[in-house]
């Protein structure tokens, strides 16, 4: 995976903007598998290898590629040209279980900046007043009910008190149902996702009287978003949770955003707000050095244990704090496997997360 990649993805561009999508498939494909990436410009070193390396199935470059919403095989190329996936139909996924005396409906948030549908998870009946609310935003090829599942987040959200809203990104937007977190135009106050999640965010905290307690949590691609949100939206959310993700700024465009998952470029901004973020060491997908991006900066680090991992959790002088988990990869840690991408060991990343934003507050 090198420059060569890149030139690649130029040149599909190109055939695809020229009416050949077959040509450009054929193109990506060819350096997926580490054949040559053009007649002219053999890819004979790092794809080749990278393929060897990763078996047939699934190669370095096929991962970056899911990453972006951009998979090899079933490519559908009018992603590159920033035109957006046609509609497909979602993952299916184990249905999320539900706490006992919580709700849970399918609604529809729309605005100037479009629309999504969300999975909207509230409580049982309190005492207490709501702790907030929190938008988690899946990764690529999930649904918001695979999200539930995988997280156990209606579980730590029913003990602490928080409503959740988990918008879906479909094929529609993305050929992966990817939030675009690489499209500049995604990444803007006024327009885009970020504008349409703000206003998701903003409109449930006067449904459920939280303002000022509005939080943005995601995995990959949902977690890079939730970091823009921080940035874009930063008088909707008071804090952010990244897990297995990538900073606001990390990418502009396509190769970018593959020089950001491979962690081979400083670009990218420090959370404005304050940020709990989780990544393993052996994630290979998204390169563990983005999380030190978002929570930047000294502090009180220590070493913990339990349920089968090792971590070091840094809280920064601002309260940040940056939790490393080792041999851990792309996965939501404390999970549950009936959902997808979740790591069921280490620590509980869902109810870290919320007792983070509920610690907001008291600041």
């Amino acid at each position: 995976m090198n420059d060569q990649f890149a030139t690649a993805m130029r040149r599909a561009l190109e055939k695809t903007r020229a009416g050949d999508p077959h040509g450009a498939t054929t193109m990506l494909q060819d350096v997926l598998a580490g054949r040559s990436a053009t007649e002219d410009e053999p890819c004979c070193g790092p794809c080749a290898e990278a393929a060897k390396q990763e078996g047939p199935g699934r190669s370095r470059a096929g991962r970056l590629m899911e990453g972006l919403g951009l998979k090899g095989g079933g490519l559908d190329l009018s992603a590159l040209s920033g035109l957006g996936g046609q509609a497909g139909g979602m993952t299916k996924a184990t249905r999320a279980k539900v706490p006992a005396g919580a709700t849970v409906e399918t609604r529809q948030h729309g605005g100037a900046s479009g629309a999504r549908s969300y999975r909207l998870f509230v409580p049982s009946d309190r005492s207490e007043p709501l702790k907030g609310v929190v938008l988690m935003l899946h990764g690529c090829t999930q649904t918001p009910e695979d999200f539930a599942a995988g997280t156990r987040m209606d579980f730590a959200a029913e003990k602490a008190g928080f409503v959740v809203a988990y918008p879906e990104q479909t094929g529609r937007h993305n050929a992966q149902s990817c939030w675009n977190w690489f499209r500049p135009e995604d990444q803007a106050r006024n327009g885009g996702e970020a504008a349409l999640l703000a206003g998701l965010g903003q409109a449930l905290a006067t449904e459920f009287d939280c303002e000022g307690r509005v939080y943005a949590a995601g995995l990959s691609a949902g977690g890079a978003m939730a970091a823009i949100l921080a940035e874009s939206h930063p008088d909707t959310f008071a804090a952010i949770g990244v897990h297995s993700g990538l900073p606001a700024g990390a990418a502009r465009d396509v190769p970018s955003a593959f020089a950001a998952m491979r962690g081979d470029t400083r670009s990218g901004l420090a959370a404005s707000r304050p940020a709990i973020v989780f990544h393993g060491d052996a994630d290979r997908t998204v390169a563990a050095s983005n999380a030190g991006t978002i929570v930047a900066g000294s502090g009180i680090e220590q070493t913990e244990s339990g349920n089968g991992r090792t971590w070091t959790r840094l809280v920064t002088a601002e309260g940040s704090e940056l939790w490393r988990v080792e041999g851990a990869g792309h996965a939501w840690f404390g999970g549950d496997p009936s959902g997808s991408y979740a790591d069921p060991a280490g620590p509980d990343a869902s109810t870290e997360m919320l007792r983070f934003f509920a610690e907001q507050e008291q600041k």
